[in-house]
């Protein structure tokens, strides 16, 4: 694990951290887990909901990846949801927003 956190992230890319925290954020907590996604998903409408559930639970300053305040489940469906709508987004990015994905853990 320790000479995957040493890996350098391409350019374009962002490590976030996953996962729900009962007292404290644990890295080694076994309910979250770390991903790298295309910096392109921060300004995705359902992203953006989650950066925000994100600022209200962490705030703007945190040491290490960005924490996501959801569970494992629930980000694996956003990305999917991400990836499927990336190409029909771009021409009209109203059909997804009346699809907005409210997650069960924030």
């Amino acid at each position: 694990m320790q000479e995957e956190k040493k890996m350098k992230v391409k350019k374009g890319w962002l490590v976030v951290q996953v996962g729900l925290e009962d007292d404290q954020f644990e890295e080694g907590d076994s309910t979250t887990q770390r991903f790298v996604i295309p910096i392109s998903y921060l300004y995705h409408p359902l992203f953006k909901h989650l950066l925000d559930k994100a600022y209200e639970v962490y705030g703007y300053h945190t040491d290490g990846p960005l924490k996501l305040p959801c569970s494992v489940d629930d980000f694996l469906h956003l990305r999917w949801r991400i990836e499927k709508e990336s190409g029909h987004y771009r021409h009209n990015h109203h059909h997804s927003l009346h699809h907005a994905l409210y997650f069960h853990s924030c």
